[in-house]
């Protein structure tokens, strides 16, 4: 993503986008598309009920490997370490980490604020992903040009994103059709995200902004209603196909978007639904080896560590109430276990972690990241 820094060249052409206006549209979409989309849709939902009673661990997990996916399409990648160290409270961030934590912030405002989606939820979402990057003047909309591929200017650029001048009335429009109840919720979603990535209302951070939109409409659509269903890692098995699809949308045809979100939602279920085993077992491995009485904060520091695979004394007592001073007293049996090792660069910055839910995760995003054949 480019945009201008500096007074542009006189010379050359260049062709911005002109969105259309869908507030009315009418998806014309084949019934073969329109079939998959339901059974997407049926996924989804059964996925998000399957949880059940268990939603505090895994909702976090899932929101976090969202997140991730949907930076890694954009080649921002971290580990799950690294992923989790940059979470803890006073613990210092490498760059994509970073820039991986602030999008699990979007997610977390896309999802709280989806009982009401509309402009001031888009830039609320935009506000918490940039907000280490006030260049990119976080909740607001742009005031200047931006264009995906080329050079320094716009011009020879693969896409220009509109004028600026018609971006409010363009969210506006977006806004208006996402809030229709008479079309089906994935065509919806998928029409309504393209349609954002097309406005491309910001200097930076729209697809991340556009993919966290997705999981605001899945909660206002009612296809979720306690976890984040991983969609970005759906999208990022043949991330050429998801791109191509948005390209195909600008030129009047929605089918490729809406078949896209399909194949990817069924993907990242069957992911999702992987990692929660594995988390599952992991967890239940755990109680045939913690020696500790039933009443022990032991055995809630072991249930942390599966949604806060990283921990310091700062965070069980954030998380836990328990005081700093007395963290090791519970931290130690787990390190006895061999559930947690610790590692430390100095005596006031001790940190554990469990290798085998870091592992879990990162093994979440390898799948999610394994180009389909």
């Amino acid at each position: 993503m480019r945009h201008a820094s500096r007074r542009l060249p006189e010379y050359g052409t260049y062709h911005p986008a002109v969105p259309a206006d869908i507030a009315d549209v009418s998806l014309d979409l084949k019934p073969s598309v329109l079939a998959d989309a339901e059974s997407a849709s049926r996924e989804i939902a059964r996925f998000d009920a399957e949880l059940g009673g268990e939603i505090a661990p895994f909702a976090a997990v899932l929101l976090r490997s969202e997140s991730a996916a949907s930076s890694q399409i954009e080649n921002l990648t971290a580990s799950a370490r690294a992923i989790a160290e940059a979470e803890l409270p006073g613990g210092k961030a490498k760059r994509n980490a970073e820039t991986i934590v602030a999008n699990t912030a979007a997610m977390r405002a896309a999802v709280a604020l989806s009982d009401t989606i509309d402009a001031d939820a888009i830039l609320a979402m935009h506000r918490a992903l940039m907000v280490n990057e006030p260049r990119h003047t976080p909740g607001e909309f742009r005031t200047e040009p931006v264009w995906i591929g080329g050079g320094s200017t716009p011009v020879g650029a693969t896409f220009v994103g509109p004028r600026h001048e018609l971006i409010p009335a363009a969210i506006d429009d977006l806004i208006a059709f996402a809030r229709r109840a008479d079309v089906p919720a994935l065509p919806q979603i998928a029409a309504a995200h393209a349609q954002f990535e097309t406005i491309h209302p910001f200097t930076d951070g729209n697809g991340r902004t556009g993919r966290a939109l997705v999981q605001a409409m899945l909660r206002n659509k009612g296809l979720t209603r306690q976890v984040t269903v991983p969609v970005s890692a759906g999208l990022l098995a043949d991330t050429g196909a998801y791109f191509a699809a948005l390209r195909r949308y600008r030129d009047g045809d929605a089918a490729p978007i809406v078949e896209r979100f399909a194949e990817a939602s069924l993907l990242a279920v069957a992911n999702g639904r992987e990692l929660v085993s594995e988390l599952r077992e992991i967890r239940a491995t755990w109680n045939t080896v913690i020696t500790a009485r039933s009443d022990s904060a032991v055995w809630k520091v072991a249930d942390l560590l599966i949604r806060r695979p990283v921990v310091n004394a700062v965070l069980l007592a954030q998380e836990l109430g328990i005081e700093s001073t007395n963290a090791h007293r519970y931290l130690n049996p787990l390190t006895t276990a061999g559930i947690i090792v610790e590692a430390t660069s100095g005596p006031r910055n001790r940190v554990w972690r469990s290798p085998e839910v870091l592992a879990a995760l990162d093994a979440f995003a390898e799948r999610a990241g394994r180009r389909r054949r």
